[in-house]
């Protein structure tokens, strides 16, 4: 696969409480929430799944005024070139490309449908 999805993600409105239910409805092992992220973001380690397939993923609050969703991100070479491309294509632009502090290049945007997708580039593993 050329782009594979490599993250997963689920924003909510009570963070805390989908950390709990997702480790007590799977077993995730949860981080707590990143120092100075305003969404309480939490990493669900990748290791939970138990087989070489598995991806990583994340947990925390969709913005004010949004109601979250649960979304996948694909590694892309160029994150602000895709959303570009997905614009033309009939996608909608819905953040991005943002630097996460001390980690990989992100956007969102929402298919022709809606649904809500990510994008994801790491600088530091090309």
């Amino acid at each position: 696969m050329a782009n594979p999805v490599v993250h997963f993600e689920i924003m909510g409105k009570d963070a805390a409480r989908l950390r709990k239910f997702y480790t007590e409805a799977f077993g995730w092992q949860i981080a707590p929430p990143m120092a100075g992220s305003p969404s309480q973001y939490s990493i669900v380690e990748k290791a939970n799944a138990g087989s070489a397939g598995s991806i990583g993923g994340g947990i925390g609050v969709a913005p004010d005024g949004y109601d979250g969703h649960v979304t996948f991100y694909v590694y892309v070479d160029d994150v602000a070139a895709t959303l570009d491309r997905l614009e033309r294509l009939g996608g909608q632009k819905m953040m991005g490309p943002d630097q996460v502090p001390g980690g990989p290049i992100i956007g969102l945007f929402k298919d022709p449908e809606g649904h809500v997708v990510g994008l994801v580039h790491d600088p530091d593993q090309n």
